[in-house]
Formats: structure tokens, C-alpha cells, sequence
């Protein structure tokens, strides 16, 4: 049986340009098989702009941008099932980047990149949650939200309210 990943607060980036957006299938851990952005755990003493700068430059083989680059467009506290019935949380900080610099590499961890029209995203792909608060986010407003999810992160167990927000607290 595959060991289920926790993490506590983690990030996400969406590449964004000209009304489109890149995703990758997740090869392992959390997201493991579905369209997702760039992004991964925060590491101890870091920031979450500091360690979405450098999740995606690890997992897109290079892609360089500044943490003052960095649209915040969610923050989204994800309520997990795990197999054994226990619950954990994570804080995710999701970001619009429209500023970078190199090319986008397929690496072990994220495969396939693929720029998707932003009104065209595969939704029924991605991670449960997503279909309901993404969209909404990449529309230009700001977003909060806590879904409960399954085991593995496959299943949403509950609908669940957005809350829409002027901006985040400073992170």
C-alpha cells in the first residue's frame, strides 16, 4: 500500500500568458495523476512567496521568476481523509505568475506541460476541489476556501463555500 504524503502548508504556481495557463500531470505525491500547476511543500524557516520561487524552478527544469512576480490568487486550507480515518490540513498559497524567465522542461516530477485556454482548463482532470474555486480565482478575484477530501486527495467528501476576499495576509 502506497503511504499517503502530508504536509502542512505547501504552494502552487499557474504559469499565465496570453489568456492561457500551464499545467503538468503530477507524477507522485499529492496531485499524483491530475492537471496541476507547479508547486510543492514549504520547507521549515521558509516564506511561502521563497519556496514557490523555488518549487517551480525545480520542477519546471529551470523557469526562474521573483517572489514580487507573484499574484496571490487563493489560499485554500484543504481538509484530508486519510485511509486510517485521520485528518490533516493543508495550507496552499496559489499564485498567477505572467513574468519569468527560461523554458519550461518536462522533469520527473511534472510531466507533459501543456498550455491549456484559461476558459478551457480540464477541470474533470484535475484535483476534486479545483472545479469549483479555480476558475473563480483565475478570473481575477481573490479566494478562500477549506474542502474536505478523501483519501489520497481523490475524492471531495462535501460541497463547500468560497469566500471571496480583497487580499491575503502578508506571507
Amino acid at each position: 500500500m502506497r503511504k499517503e504524503k502530508e504536509l502542512a502548508h505547501a504552494t502552487v504556481c499557474f504559469l499565465n500568458k496570453e489568456n492561457k495557463i500551464l499545467l503538468a500531470i503530477k507524477s507522485r505525491h499529492i496531485g499524483e495523476g491530475c492537471w496541476n500547476g507547479y508547486g510543492g511543500g514549504i520547507d521549515p524557516g521558509e516564506k511561502p512567496r521563497e519556496a514557490a520561487v523555488r518549487e517551480l524552478k525545480e520542477e519546471t527544469g529551470g523557469v526562474i521568476t521573483l517572489p514580487d512576480q507573484l499574484e496571490k490568487i487563493a489560499e485554500i486550507d484543504f481538509h484530508n481523509t486519510k485511509s486510517d480515518g485521520g485528518i490533516f490540513v493543508c495550507k496552499v498559497h496559489f499564485y498567477l505568475v505572467k513574468q519569468w524567465q527560461g523554458e519550461v522542461q518536462e522533469t520527473e516530477e511534472m510531466l507533459k506541460p501543456t498550455w491549456f485556454d484559461i476558459k478551457k482548463l480540464p477541470l474533470d482532470e484535475m484535483m476534486p476541489a479545483d472545479k469549483k474555486w479555480l476558475s473563480i480565482a483565475l478570473s481575477g478575484k481573490k479566494v478562500k476556501a477549506q474542502p474536505k477530501l478523501g483519501p489520497f486527495q481523490k475524492k471531495l467528501l462535501e460541497d463547500f463555500e468560497i469566500e471571496e476576499v480583497d487580499s491575503f495576509d502578508e506571507d
